[in-house]
């Protein structure tokens, strides 16, 4: 069903759902679980949106849509950089805090994917299995295809100039969208064993400082 058919109920279904899944998973969310947080029995859901695949489905579409929508945006605001080394780096840290700020507003969305990750168990196909026919239709159909967009747009960039011949974009690419994930969600402990918090606005320009630092060492000239 698409946004087209859109009702408060099956709204307020699909927004108690997101939450529940983004900090449980998939498997430890039942459905009744959902119901009881929107206020709906288990019929009502199932009117609005069907079973609990589908709603994990639909629910992940939204993440996907939104998340698509900033890195599409991101990459079209880059894609005239001059073809020098130094424009196309800042280009590209251009490029990594658009989506970082887009994790930090939206933390539901890699806190989604993140658990994605923690229920993947390899069992595709299997059990109590979110998209019927595997889990990889929901990696296939919605990360794959952007993550290869990006590495895309990205190689043009350092082709046009000259840096990062070398460069295994898709393995940068995931590596960026790990640590953004994980630093948004979690933030880190530092060395007196206290929890920095991603909101913080100091660790959040230290990360931002990290982030650009890993593309500079990787799309070196001649690299």
């Amino acid at each position: 069903m698409s946004d087209s058919h859109a009702t408060p109920s099956r709204e307020r279904i699909i927004a108690a759902a997101t939450e529940l899944f983004a900090h449980r998973g998939y498997q430890a969310t039942s459905t009744r679980a959902i119901g009881d947080a929107a206020g709906f029995n288990i019929g009502t859901i199932a009117y609005h949106v069907g079973g609990k695949a589908d709603l994990y489905r639909e629910v992940m579409r939204r993440a996907h849509a939104a998340q698509a929508e900033a890195v599409v945006q991101a990459l079209d605001s880059v894609a005239g950089v001059e073809p020098t080394p130094d424009a196309t780096r800042t280009a590209l840290h251009r490029f990594v805090d658009a989506y970082l700020d887009f994790c930090l507003a939206h933390p539901e969305v890699p806190a989604l994917w993140m658990r994605r990750w923690l229920d993947d168990d390899g069992q595709a196909g299997e059990g109590d299995d979110p998209a019927g026919e595997g889990v990889d239709e929901i990696v296939t159909a919605f990360a794959g295809p952007l993550v290869a967009r990006v590495a895309e747009d990205v190689r043009g960039m350092l082709d046009r100039a000259g840096i990062g011949a070398d460069v295994d974009l898709e393995m940068l690419v995931y590596s960026i969208v790990w640590s953004t994930h994980s630093f948004s969600r979690a933030g880190f402990v530092d060395a007196s064993g206290t929890r920095r918090v991603a909101t913080s606005p100091d660790m959040t320009d230290r990360f931002r400082r990290h982030l650009y630092l890993l593309i500079d060492g990787a799309v070196q000239p001649g690299a």
